[in-house]
Formats: structure tokens, sequence, C-alpha cells
């Protein structure tokens, strides 16, 4: 099987796999001061059946958001097709392909894998298995944690400079 992928921040690439990317700024959104608070232990907005049905529409992950020490969230739910281009992808491999400004964290139906799932650095391209044994048809919500640095004097804002779903020959 060739490799095949899937641009998730264009129109084409997000109708293919049945998604919409939601995007909202803070730790957790919504909150006040972005949910910034003392020893908090957790954010839900990484888990699977949290709702951001509230949240704007992201056409585009590039687009730079807020500025100075801030964090934001992105989330979609892919279908995985049957094929792309006539190429079956059931048993296939399926990585999340990213690259978070600054740091980011990469979580598949509200899990992380923590070596493979945290962005560190600035721009640091993060491959994510998904599955190493696609069955079409099957929901995944990727949602994708960033954060601006370094902490002392943050710069710019948090994007992510691309979103891919690869899928590759298992084995």
């Amino acid at each position: 099987m060739p490799r095949i992928a899937i641009d998730l921040n264009s129109p084409a690439g997000r109708r293919i796999v049945k998604g919409q990317w939601r995007v909202a700024d803070g730790l957790v959104p919504g909150e006040p001061n972005e949910g910034l608070v003392s020893q908090l232990e957790a954010s839900p907005a990484r888990l699977k059946e949290y709702d951001d049905s509230k949240w704007a529409v992201c056409e585009n992950v590039r687009e730079s958001r807020s500025k100075g020490f801030t964090f934001c969230w992105w989330r979609i739910i892919v279908e995985i097709p049957d094929a792309v281009d006539g190429v079956s992808l059931a048993g296939s491999t399926v990585l999340f392909e990213t690259n978070v400004d600054n740091y980011g964290e990469v979580w598949i139906d509200g899990e992380i894998d923590s070596v493979a799932g945290t962005v560190n650095g600035n721009n640091a391209q993060q491959r994510v298995t998904i599955t190493r044994n696609v069955v079409p048809g099957t929901k995944y919500t990727i949602a994708v944690l960033a954060a601006n640095a370094p902490f002392g004097v943050p710069r710019g804002g948090v994007f992510m400079r691309y979103a891919t779903l690869a899928f590759e020959s298992s084995g």
C-alpha cells in the first residue's frame, strides 16, 4: 500500500473524513482566566465525550491565535473512510502528524501517548499512532492543546503548522 496522506487543514481533506475542526482559547475553554487556576488537575477538553459544539469552527489551523502566555485547543472527529483514491485503508496503520507552535499535546479519544503525544520545542514535528489496524467507519476524536513559549517571555501566538492523517502499511 502506498502512503496516503489526508490534509486535515483543507476542506477537501476534512470532507474525506467527515470532520470539522473546532477551536477555543484557554486551558479550560469558557472558564474565567482561561481556566488557569492553581493546582488544576486536568482539562476536560482532552476527553472524547467533551462537548465542543459551542466552540468556533476553524477553517485554518495555521491561523495564529492569541499572544503572550496562552493556551488553545483544536478538536476534530474523523471517520475512517473505506478507501482513498481507490486504495483500501482496512488494516493499515493511521497516524496523526502535526507541528504545534510552541508546546503541544495530542490526545486521541481522551488518551495521550506520554512519549509521542507531546510536542516539545519550537515547531517540532510529531507523529502519533492512532491505531495499527484501521477499521473503516471507526471514528476518532483528536484533541490538540498548544501553549505559547518560552513561558517566561512567550512570543507570538499559538497555531498548528499542519495537521495530517497518514495511512501506511501495517507490519
